[in-house]
Order: C-alpha cells, then structure tokens, then sequence
C-alpha cells in the first residue's frame, strides 16, 4: 500500500509517497503528490478520559476514550489513573493491563499506564482528590507487578520516594516529577537519583502543580529544563500554559519536550457539568475548572495542541515532534515516532487546514 501527499519529516516536509504494509518500506520523493500531510501517528502519554469515558471506569471506557483519541490522530496512548483510594487505582491498573493484553478493536496502541496519582503531594494536589500516599515500597512493588505502569508522577518530597525512585527505574518506568512543593534544589537531587539508578527523568504537565519560576526560586520547571536527560510534558491548550512560557521551554528543551492532552471524560462532550475523579467540574469555553475555579484537567486532543503550537509559531515538523517522536523517545519506543523506512505503519493524514482525514494504524485506515 502507500499514501501520497507532503510527508511532514523530523527536519522538512518532503512532497513524496510512503509505501507500506504493517511497517514503513520505503519514503520516496514526487514533486507532484497531492497537497495534504502525512505525519507520524500521535503519542499521548497522559491522558485521563474522552467521550464520556474514564480510565478509572475499567477496561469498557478505556476501549472507548482510547478510539475517541484515536479519531484525533493519537496512535499510541497510555491510559492514565487519578488519585483514588489504592483498591480502586488497582482496579484501574488491572483494566489497563487487560486492555494492553486484548487490544482495542478499531484504536489505537495501548503502550501501558500512566500512574499519576495517587504518589503525590497532598500540597499540590490542583484537581486531584484527597487520596495521595507515599509510596511504600509494597505499593509500588503491588502496581509494577501489573506489568502496565509505563510512566509514574511522583513527587519527590514524599516519604520512601527514594527507594520508590529505584524501584521504578530498575522496572524501566519513565519517572516524572509532578503534583509536587519541592524546589529547584529538589527537584535536581531528584533528577540525579532517577539518572544514577539508570532512570529516564520526566516532569509532569509543566508549570502546572509545581511552582513557579522565579528569579531567586526557580523551581522544579527550571531543574527540568537544565538537566539534559530530563524530557517534560506540556499541556498545550493555551490555558494551561501561555504561548510565550511554551516558545520559552521549546526554545530550550527542543526534542525534550512532549505534548499531552490530560484530557478528561468530557473531552468531546457537550460543555456544562462533568466530573474527574468522583469531583464535580463544569466545562465553559474549552476549559475545565472545578467549583472553586482550579483549572482541571482538560477537553485537549492532540490535533488541537499540534495547531495551537503552529499558531504560536512552531513550524509543521517541529509541531509534529511534539505529538510523536519526542514522547517516542520518552518512552523509548524506538519502533515509532517518525515517518522512517523499518518504522511501524502509523499515520495521521491531515488536510491543509491541519484536520485530521484519515488515521491509519499498523498500515490498516482506522479512521
């Protein structure tokens, strides 16, 4: 099979054709291929819910927000749990690993889990409930035994973070700073354990639920962004972080930093009264708040972000990088990312006002 149209490749847009059958054969040039564009399929490594669905709601709903993100491009996804009692973040877990073992008919690839609650702070909880627990060395032992958790927010300053940090990376689980008080000076102690024991670092959703930069306190973002390993996820629907503060951590984390949606189960829904995590929150004009007005979680896909970056500046290839091949490396999924010869066969084709037109998954159109 192939498809022809502008290739969008990690350095330039190659107008050309891609021949394929579940992987990527070969990437040739033709001057005279139709003016659409061929990208890499989306990864989205933190997202809550869509189309009414939620993680936490066990593996039905994962099937049906993961076809719902599918449908906005997302090829690869790692369902994410909330800060819940640990029996139901289990529970969650256990769906996740069902969903991974079967698949999901007609959506997307289910790389694993993101564990973001309940290991953080109950300082910094922003839209999480009031259910965070350090993580003892038999909980963590209990979720890396599901054989799902891919990535993990924690935050550092929590009791038995050190021994959880070991633990996670000697698992291969993406460690991510996130939900957290620590400071600069925390956050870089933290950076250096999870790189000494042989772990990939990450900071979950930036600027959010961290402090701030500062001049004489620049905090955990800072941390993130100066340390050459670290990679940090971004939530880029402009209200959770400005266009200016994204060209800034771009300008300086280039490859390292990766969009997520954090999308909830109202993503795609109609706006109006919605709930994340058993709280009630109310979705207007595109954002996500709960009663007192803390932003909470989003409505975000990934196409959306990929223009919302255009629109602040970013050029095609390297919006593209965002959504794909950045988290790619992330995760350290090596088998995807880009539009490469031996790669896998995932495709998001995108008309000239980047909408989505087709998605194709291991060489098969999904949508």
């Amino acid at each position: 099979m192939r498809l022809e149209g502008h290739i969008v490749l990690p350095d330039r847009i190659l107008p050309g054709r891609v021949s394929f059958d579940t992987h990527i054969r070969s990437v040739d040039p033709d001057a005279d291929a139709p003016r659409r564009y061929i990208l890499p399929g989306f990864i989205d490594g933190h997202v809550h819910g869509g189309d009414g669905a939620d993680t936490m709601d066990g593996a039905a709903a994962i099937d049906r927000l993961s076809r719902f993100h599918l449908s906005h491009g997302t090829t690869t996804i790692l369902p994410t749990t909330i800060t819940r009692p640990w029996a139901d973040v289990m529970d969650a877990l256990h769906a996740i690993s069902e969903v991974m073992s079967r698949g999901v008919a007609n959506g997307p690839r289910i790389h694993g889990a993101h564990l973001e609650g309940p290991f953080v702070s109950p300082h910094k909880l922003g839209a999480q409930p009031p259910f965070a627990i350090p993580p003892s060395p038999e909980r963590v032992a209990e979720a890396v035994g599901t054989g799902c958790v891919r990535v993990v927010t924690l935050a550092p300053e929590l009791e038995h973070a050190e021994t959880a940090i070991a633990a996670f990376a000697e698992a291969g689980v993406r460690i991510s700073l996130g939900h957290t008080t620590t400071d600069y000076e925390g956050a870089d102690r933290a950076i250096c354990a999870i790189c000494a024991a042989g772990g990939v670092p990450g900071g979950t959703h930036l600027f959010n639920a961290m402090s701030p930069i500062e001049g004489r306190r620049p905090g955990p973002v800072t941390a993130l962004m100066c340390h050459d390993e670290a990679f940090g996820e971004m939530i880029f629907d402009t209200h959770h972080v400005h266009p200016a503060s994204f060209r800034l951590v771009s300008r300086v984390m280039g490859n390292r930093l990766l969009f997520v949606t954090d999308a909830m189960r109202g993503a795609g829904q109609p706006e109006g009264p919605s709930q994340l995590g058993g709280q009630d929150v109310m979705i207007e004009d595109g954002v996500v708040r709960l009663p007192g007005g803390s932003l909470a979680g989003s409505v975000l896909t990934l196409d959306r972000a990929l223009r919302n970056a255009v629109e602040s500046g970013a050029s095609l290839p390297n919006a593209a990088r965002l959504v794909s091949s950045n988290a790619a490396a992330y995760l350290g999924l090596s088998d995807r990312g880009s539009i490469t010869a031996g790669k896998l066969a995932d495709f998001v084709v995108m008309d000239e006002r980047l909408e989505i037109a087709e998605v194709w998954v291991g060489g098969a159109r999904q949508a």
